[in-house]
């Protein structure tokens, strides 16, 4: 039997006045300056959304993020007023920055890719020559991307952001200190349950002339975490890092010779591949939470969303 996946919404809730569908999450926009945004089940790489949904996905994601809010409220004020749903965060509305923080433990990824063909800078940082794939950063650093509504962020860099008025350099000061602190906290949490936090990106907004932490925070979407366990013998042997990240949906595109460039046809996904994506998710949900994935209810879930909101928006 087909396990029920979420890959749209299309509700007219009480006091609506606009609805974004992004790449993963849609979100809708109520009176009272509230955000209802649901975590579906899409899935996107290459900045390309996949065709097929991943079955506990959004739930995954959400309630991942719900945990890590909470647990950062004494760093920084969050949008997150209530979860009604599994896959359903209800908040602040805020107007966000034009800018994604973007904040590296490791030289990895995309990073590693420029720094292979001989790049030794990352948005103005300079890098020294010698580095080795997954090395640790001497000091975590912030990589700060473009917000783009369409297409491919783009890497800025620090001065660039303040010189184009992007984010004012009071306001930057600030996401740069808040985006330190979030990473030594989640870096924190992900220690004692025997990961790294190698890199993440935060989103921020501004309510009322303050600054609040909006999206997710420290989802396998938004982060890259390698295990603890062996990280050091197989950086030592330039072993592959054994990690929890999208990473191995990237890799396995990569090597169906799908990079989300034109002209490109992504690879049929199979049910049998789509549960073994959503196996991996369940499987980094346990870990950073450290607790047992309690897999909802599936059946009618477009409707069981539905009513939780309205419950919670009747309240």
């Amino acid at each position: 039997m087909k396990i029920e996946t979420l890959l749209r919404t299309d509700y007219k809730l009480p006091g609506q006045q606009s609805v974004y569908h992004g790449k993963v999450r849609d979100v809708y926009f109520l009176e009272g300056d509230l955000v209802a945004m649901i975590a579906t089940d899409r899935i996107s790489a290459f900045d390309v959304v996949l065709p097929a949904g991943i079955p506990y996905k959004g739930q995954v994601l959400n309630q991942i993020a719900a945990k890590q809010l909470d647990a950062t409220t004494d760093i920084v004020p969050n949008w997150k007023i209530a979860t009604p749903d599994p896959m359903v965060t209800i908040g602040h509305k805020c107007e966000p920055f034009k800018v994604e923080m973007v904040i590296r433990g490791y030289i990895t990824g995309s990073a590693w890719r420029a720094y292979e063909q001989g790049e030794r800078s990352i948005c103005g940082i300079p890098l020294a020559d010698g580095l080795k794939e997954n090395q640790r950063f001497d000091h975590p650093i912030i990589t700060p991307t473009t917000k783009a509504d369409e297409g491919h962020d783009e890497n800025i860099s620090r001065e660039e952001i303040i010189r184009t008025g992007l984010v004012s350099e009071e306001d930057y000061t600030l996401l740069e200190e808040y985006t330190q602190a979030l990473f030594a906290r989640g870096s924190e949490i992900a220690k004692e349950k025997g990961l790294i936090l190698v890199d993440t990106k935060y989103e921020f907004g501004k309510k009322d002339g303050k600054i609040y932490l909006i999206d997710e925070i420290h989802t396998p979407d938004s982060s890259r975490y390698f295990y603890a366990d062996g990280f050091e013998e197989r950086f030592a042997k330039g072993e592959p890092q054994k990690q929890l990240s999208k990473e191995f949906v990237r890799k396995w595109l990569t090597e169906q010779g799908f990079m989300g460039k034109e002209g490109q046809e992504v690879p049929p996904m199979s049910e049998e591949y789509c549960m073994s994506v959503a196996e991996r998710y369940i499987e980094l949900y346990e870990h950073v939470t450290g607790e047992t994935f309690q897999r909802a209810d599936l059946t009618n879930l477009a409707d069981r969303i539905e009513r939780n909101i309205l419950n919670f928006l009747n309240k």
